[in-house]
C-alpha cells in the first residue's frame, strides 16, 4: 500500500484557502501513485477554531467545503479532519472516497487540560471503524484517540486492523516531538499494528504545531519521518498483512480478543483497491527526516511562530525597538531570518542613561542583519513629561515612576510608528522578565507579539550564540552577548540589581512555573530560601502585567496565558 501523509499549514477560519491546500496535496499525492491519503485533525477549518465552533453558520460552511473536497477524491481515499454535526458536534475523521463521504469516525478523547478545551466544543465519538482498502484493514483515530494506552487503539487492532492512522494537530513544546514518538512506538509495538501519524504545521496564536508526521512499522520501526516546522507530502510504501505472521504466534491476543466478543461485529466499510494514477507505482525510497538539536528547533520554531503570526494577520512589515541589549538583537535576527531583513524595521530610542556601547550596538545590529535602522532619542519627550508631572510629583525623590516613563515614551513611539506604516509591534521581552514582572505596562510590554514570550533569558544568550555559530559570523556583535544585561533606565543600572542571577533565577522560575513546586518543596531541592521567597513574590504579583502581554510563541510544556491560569486577585502563597 502506498500511503501519503499530508503535513500542511491551515489557518483557522480560512476554509476556501485550507481547501485548497488540501485539494493541491491531494493531487500531488494521486500523482505520486497513492491509494491512501491522511490530513491533519481539523485540516478543513483550522485548529483550534476556538468558539467559531459554537457557530452554527461555520459548522454548515465546513461541511460544505468538506462534501466539496469529498467530491475531488476520485481514484484515492482520502482521511480528512473536520467538525461535523449530527444531533451533536463531533471532531471526526471523515472518509472520502468515490466522490463522496462514504463514513465518519468521531473523536473519542477529547483533552481537556493545558492548552485544550474539547470538551467546551465536542461530544465524544463511542464507535469504532474499520475500513478495508486493497485487502487491508485500516482503524482511523484521532490525536488523543491514540495517546491513550487502551482503546480505541486496542480494540481496532483486536477486531484485525493492519494499520492504525492517526490525524493530529499535536501542539509543540521543547521535547514534544520525541516524547510523541516514543509513545507512539509504543503503540505500534503493544498493538502489533503499522502505525501512519501525521500531524499539522504551523503557528495559530501561541500554539506551535512542528509536524514531524510518522509512518512506523508494527515493530516501532520508523519507515519515515516528515521534516519539523515545514510543509511536506511524505509518501512511503508499505505492507500492513506482514502484521499476520506475527500476530499467529502471539496467543495472547487470542485471550484478549475471546473477552471482548463484541469486537467481531465491528463493522467493515469496504473500499476496494482504488487505481493507481500518475506515475509508476515502483518503490518510493523512504524519507526519514533527522530530528533537531534542542537550539535549532527553538529556532526554527520560533521563526515559524513568527512568520505565520505576521502573514496569517496581514502584515508585511515588523518593528522593534533595538537597545543594543541581548533581548532586542536576538528578536531583531530571529525575525529577519523568519522574514527577510527587508521587512524588518529597527528602531532606537536613546535616552540620557544610554551608553555609547549600546548605541553603536543598536546600529550595528541593524546593518549586520541587513534591516532599516531609525534612531528616535527619547529625551526631549521625557522632559516634556517631567515637566507635566511636575506638580504631583513634588517633594518625592526620583525612582521607579520616572525610570518608567522612559519605556512608555518608547512604546509609544513604536505604536505611533505602527499606526502610521502599518508595521506589526514584536515585544522583546523574555519569560525570565515576564515571570518577575521585569518590564512595564504599555512600555516595553507593548506590542502585537512577543516573540521571546516563553524563553528563559539563559536560553537567549544560548540561541544568539548559536545563531552566530550558524551563520558562521557575528550576526549579534559579542559585545551585546557578554555585556552584563540592564534596561539602562538609571546611571549604572543592572538587572542584577533588582533580581538575582539569571542562571539562578531560572531554575526557580522553570520549577515553579513549570513544575509547580511548592516553597518548601523548592527549598527542600537546595535552593536558596532568600531567593525562593523574593522570586516567587514577584512571579505572583506581576500575574496582573502578563494578563496583558502581547501573545508569543509557546516553546514550553508550561507557558503562561493558555497554559498557567492563576487569579489575579489571589492570596494563596504556598
Amino acid at each position: 500500500m502506498r500511503l501519503a501523509l499530508a503535513q500542511i499549514n491551515t489557518t483557522v477560519g480560512d476554509l476556501e484557502g485550507n481547501r485548497t491546500r488540501i485539494l493541491d496535496r491531494l493531487e500531488q499525492a494521486r500523482a505520486e501513485g497513492a491509494e491512501l491519503v491522511l490530513f491533519p485533525e481539523l485540516a478543513v477549518t483550522g485548529y483550534p477554531p476556538e468558539d467559531l465552533l459554537l457557530r452554527p453558520s461555520f459548522i454548515r460552511a465546513a461541511e460544505r467545503s468538506l462534501a466539496e473536497i469529498a467530491r475531488s477524491c476520485r481514484g484515492v481515499v482520502a482521511l480528512v479532519g473536520a467538525p461535523t454535526f449530527d444531533r451533536d458536534l463531533f471532531n471526526t475523521c471523515a472518509v472520502c472516497a468515490e466522490g463522496e463521504v462514504v463514513a465518519l469516525y468521531r473523536k473519542r478523547f477529547l483533552p481537556n487540560y493545558g492548552v485544550f478545551d474539547e470538551e467546551r466544543y465536542f461530544a465524544a465519538g463511542d464507535d469504532l471503524l474499520l475500513m478495508r482498502l486493497g485487502g487491508h484493514l485500516i482503524g482511523p483515530t484521532v490525536c488523543e484517540d491514540l495517546w491513550q494506552p487502551g482503546p480505541p487503539a486496542t480494540d481496532l487492532a483486536l477486531a484485525g486492523a493492519q494499520l492504525l492512522t492517526n490525524l493530529s494537530a499535536s501542539p509543540f513544546h521543547l521535547g514534544k516531538e520525541r516524547e510523541r514518538e516514543a509513545m507512539l512506538v509504543q503503540r505500534a509495538r503493544d498493538n502489533s499494528c503499522f502505525v501512519a501519524f501525521v500531524n499539522a504545521v504551523g503557528g495559530q496564536d501561541e500554539l506551535l504545531f512542528d509536524g514531524h508526521s510518522l509512518v512506523l512499522d508494527d515493530g516501532g520501526r520508523v519507515l519515515a519521518r516528515g521534516p519539523g516546522f515545514e510543509e511536506a507530502l511524505l509518501v512511503v510504501d508499505v505492507e500492513p498483512a506482514e502484521v499476520i505472521g506475527r500476530r499467529l504466534s502471539d496467543v495472547r491476543r487470542r485471550a484478549l480478543a475471546r473477552e471482548r466478543r463484541a469486537l467481531a461485529e465491528v463493522p467493515v466499510l469496504e473500499l476496494g483497491a482504488p487505481p493507481r494514477s500518475g506515475r509508476s507505482p515502483g518503490s518510493v525510497p523512504p524519507t526519514v527526516a533527522p530530528l533537531a538539536g534542542e537550539l535549532e528547533l527553538m529556532r526554527l520554531g520560533l521563526e515559524l511562530g513568527l512568520r505565520d503570526y505576521v502573514s496569517k494577520n496581514g502584515f508585511a512589515d515588523v518593528v522593534l525597538g533595538v537597545s543594543g541589549g541581548i533581548d532586542s538583537a536576538l528578536t531583531a535576527a530571529l525575525a529577519a531570518e523568519a522574514l527577510g531583513p527587508d521587512r524588518v524595521h529597527c528602531v532606537s530610542m536613546p535616552s540620557r542613561y544610554s551608553s555609547q556601547e549600546t548605541r553603536r550596538d543598536a546600529r550595528r545590529i541593524a546593518e549586520s542583519l541587513g534591516a532599516s535602522f531609525l534612531e528616535l532619542p527619547i529625551e526631549p519627550i521625557v522632559e516634556r513629561f517631567a515637566e507635566a508631572l511636575a506638580g504631583p510629583f513634588a517633594g518625592t525623590e526620583p525612582g521607579l515612576a520616572e525610570e518608567n516613563v522612559q519605556a512608555r515614551a518608547r512604546g509609544t513611539l513604536l505604536m505611533a510608528l505602527s499606526n502610521k506604516l502599518g508595521w506589526l509591534v514584536v515585544a522583546t521581552g523574555n519569560k525570565s522578565e515576564l515571570s518577575v514582572g521585569y518590564a512595564t505596562l504599555y512600555g516595553d510590554l507593548a506590542g502585537g507579539f512577543a516573540l521571546l514570550k516563553d524563553v528563559y533569558k539563559t536560553d537567549v544568550f544560548a540561541l544568539a550564540r548559536h545563531l552566530n555559530e550558524r551563520a558562521g559570523r557575528e550576526l549579534i556583535p559579542a559585545s551585546t552577548i557578554e555585556r552584563a544585561p540592564s534596561a539602562e533606565l538609571r546611571h549604572d543600572q543592572r538587572d542584577e540589581d533588582s533580581l538575582p542571577p539569571y542562571a539562578v533565577l531560572d531554575r526557580v522560575l522553570r520549577a515553579y512555573v513549570e513544575l509547580d513546586r511548592s516553597r518548601d518543596e523548592l527549598s527542600s531541592d537546595g535552593f536558596d530560601p532568600e531567593v525562593v521567597e523574593r522570586a516567587l513574590a514577584l512571579i505572583d504579583r506581576a500575574e496582573y502585567k502578563r494578563r496583558q502581554a502581547p501573545p508569543g510563541v509557546k516553546l514550553h510544556p508550561k507557558a503562561f496565558g493558555r497554559d498557567r491560569r492563576t487569579p489575579i486577585t489571589n492570596r494563596w502563597r504556598g
